[in-house]
């Protein structure tokens, strides 16, 4: 049953921004496979010329690829899973729930604020091997932190709905 009002807008666009970033997950994991590839390549035998900048483009596609899998993982409710008392259901557990996402909410707000003096710090700087701006290897904590607010928020407003009124059909 679609979800009336703003609630119901937010919760579409999480579902679309959730499915752009397990394709982003999917293709930064890909696209990493060339650096490193080149790289190992290039190490090991005498067929390709020693390129510099794939380790630094290792490291940067290594980061984003390690945060927009912690985003999946929390929006796929497997990266905070510490199940101490799995028998629990309905108000019981929406309460532990509730526990649990009030730090992961806090975890969220400060990715975000750090994060984004983080990319603040980084905003004019340049990386010493391929000359990326180093804003780029920076911004995946502000993502991250927005992120775990917008889904872990989600999971949130499911809890206190189902400790006030009950077990959701």
């Amino acid at each position: 049953m679609p979800q009336p009002g703003l609630r119901g807008l937010v919760r579409r666009a999480a579902e679309l921004y959730g499915r752009l970033l397990s394709a982003l997950l999917a293709i930064s994991v890909l696209i990493l496979v060339v650096p490193v590839t080149l790289q190992v390549v290039s190490r090991q035998t005498h067929l390709l010329p020693h390129y510099i900048w794939t380790e630094e483009m290792a490291r940067f596609l290594l980061v984003w690829t390690v945060m927009i899998g912690a985003i999946v993982g929390q929006k796929e409710g497997i990266h905070f899973i510490v199940d101490l008392w799995p028998e629990l259901r309905g108000r019981m557990r929406a309460f532990m729930d509730i526990v649990s996402g009030v730090f992961v909410l806090l975890f969220g707000a400060v990715f975000l604020w750090f994060g984004i003096e983080f990319v603040d710090f980084a905003w004019f700087r340049i990386s010493e091997l391929a000359e990326l701006p180093l804003w780029l290897i920076h911004l995946p904590w502000p993502i991250l932190g927005f992120s775990w607010l917008l889904f872990g928020g989600e999971k949130f407003a499911d809890d206190v709905t189902t400790l006030i009124h009950g077990e959701q059909a």
